[in-house]
């Protein structure tokens, strides 16, 4: 119907433009496949080496005093991490887990600075919005294709899909609750005579932590969510078990797993959830 209109090659830009960032940077990107991995691969043998009854047993002391001296989350953790031991995925919980820790702290360490950037800029948050927009509604299977162009397969290409998809809600939670600080107590501390960096992490930061938390929360969350995904350009865990069962149409073998990543989800969600309420 446009035929008068050329086709722009978007698709060779695109595969030109990663060739070059894979050969101007491989500097950079290989040391950090290897050392990265090494720290992944290092952490989930040494989590596997702990006897899993003391994880469970630690996980439960966890649970009971950070809900508030409640046996509901502590006895659930038991029972949960008791049938993935028991069903022998306990190796790849581990690996799971390490890939949700990495891939969490990274987005919530480089998130919450962004995050207060943009409250600080109405000029910051005009440019970083649309760059969240996109990050979030580009499908996930999309970022598994720079991840292994710049990190080979394995762990750490899962890791970096998963820090790119699991970024957006940090940032914005950040920015979000900075912002809606009473501005009353923001003038308060500007007529005490308060730096910037003392109302930031005095008055700001400690008023926006419910909401800054939230966002933790969704993070953590959309990082377990993509275990599955980063399976299937070599990262370990449960996914990879997942990711065999649909493989071989094994509905047992792909339920199991699929069950133990909702009970480790649960698990972590609830845990993150209560380091937000007071008194805990």
């Amino acid at each position: 119907m446009l035929d008068f209109i050329p086709s722009l090659p978007i698709a060779s830009w695109v595969d030109e433009a990663v060739k070059w960032v894979t050969n101007t940077f491989e500097f950079f990107f290989d040391p950090v496949k290897d050392n990265f991995g090494w720290l992944l691969d290092t952490t989930a043998e040494y989590l596997s080496m702990i006897p899993p009854v003391v994880i469970i047993l630690l996980v439960a002391v966890l649970a009971f005093f950070m809900s508030g001296k409640k046996f509901g989350l502590a006895v659930f953790s038991i029972i949960g991490l008791l049938f993935i031991e028991n069903q022998e995925l306990w190796s790849e919980l581990m690996y799971t887990f390490t890939l949700v820790l990495y891939s969490s702290l990274l987005a919530v360490v480089i998130g919450i600075p962004v995050g207060i950037l943009m409250s600080k800029s109405n000029t910051a948050e005009s440019i970083i919005k649309p760059v969240l927009d996109f990050m979030q509604t580009m499908p996930a299977f999309v970022y598994l294709i720079p991840a292994v162009a710049f990190f080979g397969i394995g762990m750490v290409p899962g890791v970096f899909a998963s820090f790119i998809f699991a970024t957006p809600p940090v940032v914005r939670f950040t920015n979000l609750g900075i912002r809606q600080v009473s501005t009353e107590l923001v003038e308060a501390s500007d007529a005490f005579g308060a730096t910037g960096q003392q109302k930031l992490f005095k008055v700001e930061l400690p008023m926006a932590k419910p909401t800054i938390m939230a966002g933790v929360n969704q993070t953590i969350m959309l990082s377990l969510s993509m275990v599955v995904i980063a399976s299937m350009i070599g990262a370990s865990g449960l996914g990879r078990n997942v990711l065999s069962a649909l493989q071989r149409a094994e509905a047992g073998a792909g339920f199991v797993a699929g069950f133990a990543i909702v009970i480790l989800a649960i698990i972590i969600d609830r845990l993150t959830q209560n380091l937000n309420k007071p008194n805990q």
